[in-house]
């Protein structure tokens, strides 16, 4: 059966027809990947690097679980992720300790929301088709900052290699690759140090591997768990050498959260 034959029990097409067939572009990606070094906050040029490197085995894995019954009871049950992530004042009804709780912490420490990274992949103009597949997508996008609260990664530069290289173990992507791994490269060129960065960002591979991947999970029933509980039940164990680096980095008078900020500042 054609991928735009496919239907959910309520209509939804899987791929609509006008979606074009992503192509994968290396050289845009790299021309990103350079724009996204010189300034990490600008978020669009993930986006990018996303949409140039394609992964071959996102549409199998949107596939099984859009059209499963996991897939109808989430889409019912869920809706749209960022409505549910951006209430603070339900998701702070939950008990002290909760993933949720740590989820609100984390957020508004850092002066960030669920829309707001909605906005940044809407700068990028791209068409929306309201299909399935897309559902996918947002769900994916959506669950990053709550990936940062689960694995104890923080926004520092290592901690988001390290996120992407946790969400490629998820969901193999040459993004999440090129992202990771060539991020962590660059941070040990541009920073003499001692710190364990590669084995850091090996390690946060390896423990995306072994985590059920978050967008196939109920994400409001994770949101209402202990914090610790849902780590034990996910199998993420302590980052120990993303702890090590920032450690590490401490002793030699390197501020983690400062690492590649231009030697002028």
């Amino acid at each position: 059966m054609r991928d735009g034959a496919e239907c959910a029990r309520d209509g939804t097409l899987f791929r609509d027809p006008a979606r074009p067939v992503a192509k994968r572009n290396i050289r845009r990606a790299i021309h990103h990947f350079r724009k996204l070094v010189e300034d990490k906050e600008d978020t669009e040029q993930v986006f990018h690097i996303y949409d140039a490197l394609p992964s071959k085995s996102f549409i199998p894995r949107a596939r099984s679980l859009t059209l499963s019954e996991r897939g109808e009871r989430l889409r019912l049950t869920e809706g749209y992720l960022p409505d549910l992530l951006d209430d603070h004042e339900t998701l702070r009804k939950t008990p002290k300790g909760s993933v949720a709780h740590a989820y609100c912490d984390f957020m508004e420490s850092e002066g960030l929301t669920a829309a707001g990274l909605v906005a940044e992949a809407k700068k990028m103009g791209r068409p929306e088709y309201g299909d399935l597949i897309e559902w996918f997508g947002f769900r994916q996008r959506d669950t990053h900052d709550l990936m940062h609260v689960l694995t104890g990664y923080g926004r520092d530069a290592l901690g988001e290699q390290c996120v992407l290289l946790f969400t490629h173990g998820q969901s193999p992507s040459p993004g999440h690759l090129l992202l990771g791994y060539a991020g962590a490269i660059n941070m040990k060129k541009r920073v003499k140090s001692k710190a364990p960065v590669m084995r850091a960002v090996r390690e946060a591979h390896r423990l995306g591997r072994n985590c059920p991947p978050l967008v196939r999970l109920s994400i409001r029933e994770l949101l209402e768990l202990n914090l610790e509980d849902a780590r034990e039940a996910l199998g993420i164990a302590r980052p120990r050498f993303y702890e090590r680096c920032h450690s590490t980095w401490r002793i030699e008078g390197i501020d983690p959260y400062d690492l590649l900020a231009p030697k002028a500042a």
